[in-house]
């Protein structure tokens, strides 16, 4: 069959306007996470998307940031801005709101400021942070700071519109891991979101996407851009295949929409997730419906790792070594391995724990268990959605 594929009349030069139709909170009372679920409509799109696949969405920042800058900048918002790849002016507060990024500074703007500053007291600090002994100072400096920051801190350098916007990168799409499958849920994209929310140099911050979607996309009414970015990750083909997923805290997305796809072909391969968060009572997502497939038996396997529910850290690839000597059977009999989250620890510390398993109970040398992995990769055995 077919898999069907993104109308090009839609793209990420060309979003869609969607609407959201439902936002829920995931998470329990007790967690220190917000993670919710969203329901994104397509219907009239002519939009389609497969499992594995990812919803881009264009963001705005929000209305008291951008009030911030333009209060700083003694600026009505009225203002005509060039932006690279704009065809014409754009009014400043159209710029700040939804085509430049308000975060990241770099150096070129400290420069700029320290040109700029009549302040003699304003100008020394920052001639300071631009010496070269101060390089890794001025780098932990700029991380803990947006542009308002530096605005409000530095007021005797007066900035035109033209002068800030030009330090400002471009107001970036993010990418949501889809976790639904198409052939239950073919007008809608459900999404699991992790909501960002952080205090840096005594301001509160915010992901700029994750609380654009949970509290500015009201329910029902807000135009939301999206499209449908296609990915080579994916359940098997072939639906007799085994599928070993790991997938902890919103890692699990598109494993939710894996299993839904299964689910609707009558796939007769097993499944078998890993999941971990921190704690079991508030942070078990979707466990109704991971509870029901493995009532059902669509997940023949279902391994849980909540870090923070006895004293020592149990983690997802910490279940994978408990159970080595079945998932290495499972990998022998040509069962697929997915991993989807965190790049940075969770995704490295996985492929280390799976690497040991297939020395260990393969009866493999490391550079054995290595060439084996990077054969289970060349197959697309091994596949990864990490962020």
């Amino acid at each position: 069959m077919q898999e069907p594929v993104a109308n090009p009349a839609y793209s990420k030069d060309h979003p869609f306007p969607a609407t959201v139709t439902e936002n829920r909170l995931l998470s329990g009372p007790g967690s220190s996470k917000e993670t919710r679920h969203l329901v994104v409509s397509l219907a009239g799109s002519g939009l389609s998307y497969k499992a594995g696949d990812s919803l881009g969405v264009f963001p705005s920042n929000r209305p008291s940031e951008v009030e911030g800058i333009l209060g700083a900048l003694g600026a009505t918002g009225q203002e005509a801005v060039v932006l690279p790849r704009v065809e014409g002016p754009v009014p400043l507060r159209e710029a700040l709101t939804s085509r430049l990024a308000l975060g990241d500074p770099g150096r070129k703007l400290v420069e700029t400021l320290a040109l700029k500053a009549s302040n003699p007291i304003e100008r020394e600090a920052l001639v300071t942070l631009l010496l070269p002994e101060s390089r890794e100072r001025l780098a932990a400096w700029l991380e803990e700071r947006e542009f308002i920051d530096l605005l409000e801190d530095f007021p005797s350098a007066r900035l035109l519109p033209q002068e800030l916007t030009d330090h400002m990168r471009r107001l970036m799409p993010r990418l949501y891991s889809v976790a639904s499958s198409s052939r239950l849920h073919p007008q809608e994209v459900h999404l699991t979101l992790a909501v960002v929310r952080y205090t840096t140099n005594g301001r509160d911050r915010v992901g700029v996407c994750s609380t654009y979607l949970a509290d500015r996309a009201r329910v029902g009414e807000a135009s939301v851009p999206v499209f449908v970015s296609p990915s080579h990750f994916g359940p098997p083909e072939d639906p007799s295949r085994d599928a070993v997923m790991v997938g902890p805290g919103t890692g699990i997305a598109p494993f939710r929409a894996f299993l839904q796809e299964r689910e609707a072909v009558g796939a007769s391969g097993r499944n078998w997730l890993f999941f971990g968060d921190q704690t079991r009572e508030n942070d078990f997502i979707y466990r109704e419906d991971l509870e029901r497939w493995q009532g059902a038996g669509l997940l023949t396997r279902l391994d849980t790792a909540f870090s923070r529910d006895q004293a020592a850290k149990v983690y997802v690839q910490d279940r994978m070594r408990e159970n080595g000597a079945e998932l290495w059977a499972w990998l022998q009999k040509g069962a697929y391995f997915f991993v989807c989250g965190d790049a940075k620890r969770m995704a490295r510390d996985v492929d280390a724990a799976l690497h040991e398993i297939v020395s260990l109970h393969g009866n493999m040398t490391p550079a054995e268990a290595d060439d084996y992995v990077k054969l289970m990769k060349k197959e697309r055995r091994y596949q990864r959605d990490v962020y």
